[in-house]
């Protein structure tokens, strides 16, 4: 007598699992993986300024480029989410990393290729929000596949902590590149790593033979061994699933909307204020925020706490609590106190790692990278819906309380549509044989 479907997808899933020595390799793969996905990423804003002057772009033009970004990044989280789940993870990231590497590395001779520098860069830029929209449905559907369900939450918070490390890398080296060689040092560095990067994977971790055949699939668009057909009706007839999307797009909201007014609340406010501290202590203060979160996670549901009661509380930390501290933003003129509110409240937003981000792995590891796609879609359009209202704000009030109650409201409602309707049973198998 043959077991039932999911019985065989469950027993195949557990001897896919990562064992202890080389989930610890992935994880700083990954880890500097995510890195160099931000390095590249702010790796246009950081040379922004020194492209206007050369190009004799104005404001509204430099914006342009800036935003086009998103209008690419927006376009993929869905596709690379179920790519994952069909191919492998890691062969999705693999590959999107090799080409946006490339084109970062390019993105000098691009600029200079015509008179047209605002087409070539807004071209380039939608290009690599493309290629760069796959990296973290990818990334969730290899986690969700490869890692115990007792570890997913810290590996998951130490690779997302690549995020603040690739904004502070850019930030610092990018900084003094820019300063000593030019803006095009700048792109050169963060390319050529991630090309590095891609060799090493593609020499030391991958089986070539596997590689292969993804891009053969890619290429011919056939069928794989692994199951890809998603169970829509099953999926969107939870409301766990319709809460875990509700939270991520909160969290991502509410993290577009501080990442991208924060530097101009500070210009504002306290105008001789130092640069450098706003724009980095934040972050260094979010990368032990965001390990300790996923420590703190998997060592309560070792100690035999409920799965969904501790992602709750990871959520509570990560939206309620840090919009505690974002109020606050608004209702202080000491320079000191804005920096440790930034801190906390940017701190605290990294313990969404280890709620919603793993939340969305219990629900359905099967498809964790398609459905974490749908959701972080919905948040990449609210954030960039966000920033244009807190912006239409500021001109209308001319206050910055008005923004950080705009955060609170959304992290909020995310919140609390997530403390009621959130569960962590699997609902990607039949309600017979659902993993409870």
């Amino acid at each position: 007598m043959q077991p039932p479907p999911d019985e065989t997808r469950r027993d195949a899933a557990e001897n896919a699992q990562w064992s202890r020595p080389e989930c610890q390799v992935w994880t700083g793969t990954l880890l500097l993986g995510t890195c160099l996905l931000y390095c590249a990423r702010v790796t246009m804003p950081v040379c922004t300024v020194a492209m206007s002057q050369d190009f004799g772009w104005n404001k509204k033009e430099a914006g342009i480029v800036l935003s086009s970004f998103f209008w690419g990044y927006c376009l993929t989280q869905v596709v690379g989410g179920h790519l994952g789940d069909r191919i492998g993870g890691e062969k999705v990231i693999l590959l999107s990393a090799s080409t946006w590497g490339s084109i970062t590395m390019a993105t000098p001779l691009l600029a200079h290729l015509g008179s047209a520098h605002l087409v070539s860069m807004v071209f380039s830029r939608v290009l690599i929000g493309l290629l760069q929209g796959v990296y973290f449905p990818a990334l969730t559907s290899l986690l969700s596949q490869r890692v115990r369900e007792s570890e997913r939450a810290f590996t998951y918070s130490t690779v997302g902590a690549g995020s603040q490390f690739g904004t502070l890398v850019t930030g610092v080296v990018g900084s003094l590149l820019l300063d000593w060689c030019g803006w095009q040092s700048v792109f050169y560095f963060s390319g050529g790593l991630t090309l590095l990067w891609v060799c090493y994977v593609y020499r030391y971790l991958l089986n070539e033979k596997d590689l292969i055949l993804a891009l053969g699939v890619l290429a011919q668009g056939l069928p794989v061994a692994r199951p890809s057909k998603v169970p829509w009706r099953q999926l969107f007839r939870r409301p766990s699933v319709w809460a875990a999307i509700c939270s991520q797009l909160s969290s991502a909201c509410s993290f577009f909307i501080l990442l991208s007014w924060l530097p101009t609340f500070f210009k504002e406010t306290f105008p001789h204020s130092k640069g450098w501290v706003f724009n980095v202590v934040p972050w260094l203060v979010a990368i032990p925020a965001s390990l300790f979160s996923g420590f703190l996670s998997d060592h309560l549901i070792s100690q035999g706490y409920g799965t969904i009661t501790v992602r709750k509380l990871m959520q509570v930390m990560g939206l309620g609590l840090s919009s505690v501290f974002a109020l606050c933003l608004g209702h202080t003129s000491s320079f000191l106190k804005a920096v440790v509110f930034a801190s906390a409240s940017i701190g605290l937003q990294t313990f969404n790692h280890s709620g919603i981000s793993v939340n969305i792995q219990d629900l359905a590891p099967s498809c964790a990278g398609f459905l974490f796609g749908v959701a972080n879609t919905a948040g990449a359009l609210a954030g960039v819906v966000g920033v244009c209202l807190g912006g239409y704000l500021i001109e209308a009030t001319g206050s910055w309380a008005c923004v950080f109650n705009l955060v609170a409201v959304i992290s909020n409602l995310g919140l609390g549509t997530f403390l009621v309707f959130g569960q962590a049973q699997r609902v990607d198998l039949s309600p017979a044989h659902e993993d409870l």
